[in-house]
C-alpha cells in the first residue's frame, strides 16, 4: 500500500492532473472575460463565479447557472450597445453541452454522452470567444 502513494506516483497523478486541467481554466479565463467585458449593469452573474466550474460534480448545477446568464448577460450588453447578435448568445450550445455532461454519468449511455459534451464543449468555449471578441472596442 505504501508504494502506491510513493512521491513519483503523486508527482505523475499531479501532472495528468494539471494536463486535464489546463484547457478548463483557460475556458473559465475565457467565460471571465466575456462577462468582464460587458458593463457591470448588463452582467447577471458575477465573473469570478466561473470559477465554480472548476468544482466535480458541483459543475453539473452550476454550468446550467452559468450559461443561461451568460446567455442574458452578453444579450445585455449587445442591447446596450446597440448591437445585432442572437437573442440568447451561445444558449443552445450551452444547454446541450450542460444536459450531455449530466448523462455522462449514466451507465453505458455516459461514453456516448461524454464524447457528445467534449464536441459541445469546444463549440461553446469558441462561441463565446467569438461574442467576446465582438465585444472588443473598434481599434481602426
Amino acid at each position: 500500500m505504501g508504494e502506491l502513494f510513493a512521491p513519483t506516483h503523486l508527482m505523475i497523478l499531479l501532472i495528468i492532473l494539471g494536463i486535464f486541467m489546463l484547457p478548463v481554466i483557460f475556458f473559465i479565463l475565457t467565460l471571465q472575460g466575456a462577462l468582464r467585458k460587458c458593463a457591470p449593469q448588463s452582467r447577471t452573474i458575477d465573473p469570478g463565479l466561473c470559477w465554480l466550474f472548476i468544482i466535480p460534480v458541483v459543475n453539473l448545477v452550476v454550468g446550467f447557472i452559468i450559461v443561461l446568464n451568460m446567455a442574458k448577460s452578453l444579450r445585455n450588453e449587445f442591447n446596450l450597445r446597440g448591437m445585432v447578435a442572437d437573442a440568447e448568445p451561445g444558449q443552445g450550445i450551452g444547454i446541450a453541452m450542460c444536459v450531455c455532461a449530466c448523462c455522462s454519468i449514466i451507465p453505458i449511455l455516459g461514453a456516448l454522452a461524454a464524447l457528445a459534451y467534449l464536441v459541445l464543449w469546444i463549440m461553446y468555449w469558441v462561441k463565446i470567444a467569438e461574442y467576446s471578441k465582438m465585444l472588443e472596442p473598434f481599434e481602426p
